[in-house]
């Protein structure tokens, strides 16, 4: 056989090889099946419904539809079904506790803006699993502080899909810290902090449409160096939010007028006081994300914190999203969120809304809700079949998708509970060890 016929041989052969790998990954379906599920695209759920799940994504949710002679079948047997959840405000991958480690914040050298947390994310931090098993599929990881006040620095969005891939979108959003004791950062003041950030973002902005001439200035005379500069390039052309955190009335007006004069998208996080100007929040079309736990001043920033702040500003038309206090930003970070959740319903929400403040909600916030959100056609499979109510802490999740593939619910927690059981007394183990 001639060389030539040989190649044309071994073409044909790896072209049907490639198309029945293909084929095999494109049969890969899934159909939830008997499910109460909860789209988001709707306040009623769907009931006895059929979720078909391919390469991923969701086909298809109906009532009573059949499933494909191909799926795999996952009963529901009745129970609740949402898109899996997601925390607006997170330190997952980067701390095991909220309270040690410091890969989330910076205190010295030269990045305040530019601090990006995408670097110190780690796929094997014990916290993810929890949350996973949490029920949460997305989530928000938040820099702590930076040395250049008052930015924080770049946020990243991640899938907490099994294995090393979490990173969902880098540099996600800007972070901003105002008011209370982040004051002290910039000079002391509050005042001092907005105009930094005002001035900040001008030279942000003159120095993109005139390079020479910040080039000709020389460095000792731009308030930023290059690298935080340059990282202030999306906020201004719109590509990305500028996340403000700050609680008291006040900054809260000048977040807005911050957004409406310098012409960049503010999410505004905290907010504790954000019910005292929430129809002008839904004027200026700014999110919340907001802790329901805070009820009480923890601050001086935060002396008008009322526990019905969510329904107040759901009912003027703001869009809300939750996030859990400080303290929870890693370990039980799925558990807080929806127990936030439930807080809000106990002071005024409804309780659809506030499932939507833990899923399509953050989505819209972030950029996500084009293929995370809702339970819709060609939306990612990330899925949570519930045992009881997902707003209830006392709930857990029976069987999570991530992108249509199951992950595993099982945890650190877990597997030393089951290592330490009582029934486990009579194992062959010395007495340390049991």
């Amino acid at each position: 056989m001639s060389a030539c016929g040989a190649w044309a041989r071994w073409s044909v052969f790896v072209a049907l090889a490639l198309f029945a790998a293909g084929s095999a990954a494109a049969a890969q379906t899934t159909a939830v099946v008997s499910a109460r599920a909860y789209t988001m695209t709707h306040a009623e759920p769907v009931e006895n419904a059929t979720i078909v799940i391919r390469d991923g994504r969701i086909v298809s949710v109906t009532a009573g539809g059949a499933a494909p002679p191909d799926a795999r079948i996952i009963d529901a047997q009745g129970r609740i079904v949402t898109p899996g959840l997601m925390s607006a405000s997170t330190q997952l991958g980067l701390l095991e506790l909220g309270s040690t480690g410091r890969d989330g914040s910076v205190s010295g050298g030269p990045f305040g803006a530019a601090f990006d947390v995408q670097f110190a994310l780690d796929a094997n931090a014990t916290s993810l699993a929890v949350a996973r098993a949490d029920g949460l599929t997305r989530a928000v990881t938040v820099p702590g502080l930076s040395a250049q006040a008052p930015f924080n620095g770049l946020a990243a969005v991640l899938r907490l899909s099994e294995g090393p891939d979490i990173l969902d979108v880098a540099r996600a959003g800007l972070f901003v810290t105002v008011g209370g004791m982040a004051a002290s950062a910039a000079g002391g003041s509050r005042a001092a902090q907005w105009q930094l950030l005002h001035h900040a973002l001008e030279e942000a902005r003159t120095c993109r449409a005139a390079p020479s001439r910040c080039r000709a200035a020389g460095e000792h005379e731009q308030l930023l160096q290059r690298v935080n500069r340059e990282a202030l390039g999306p906020v201004i052309d719109g590509r990305i939010p500028l996340a403000i955190i700050a609680s008291r009335e006040s900054d809260i007006r000048q977040a807005v007028r911050l957004a409406e004069e310098r012409r960049v998208r503010v999410i505004l996080y905290g907010g504790a006081e954000a019910w005292r100007c929430a129809d002008l929040l839904a004027k200026a079309g700014i999110p919340v994300v907001l802790d329901p736990f805070a009820n009480a001043p923890a601050t001086l920033d935060e002396i008008g914190a009322r526990a019905d702040n969510a329904a107040i500003l759901q009912r003027a038309g703001v869009t809300i999203a939750f996030m859990g206090p400080v303290f929870f930003s890693t370990h039980n970070a799925g558990s807080i969120v929806r127990e936030a959740a439930g807080i809000a319903v106990s002071n005024g929400l409804p309780w659809i809304e506030a499932l939507r403040a833990i899923t399509v909600n953050p989505a819209r916030i972030w950029g996500l809700d084009n293929r995370y959100g809702t339970l819709a056609p060609g939306k990612d499979a990330d899925i949570a079949i519930w045992d009881g109510d997902p707003l209830e802490p006392s709930s857990a999740p029976q069987l999570v998708l991530v992108r249509g593939k199951e992950v595993s619910l099982t945890t650190r927690q877990t597997e030393l509970r089951k290592r330490y059981s009582p029934s486990r007394r009579d194992d062959p183990w010395t007495p340390p060890f049991r």
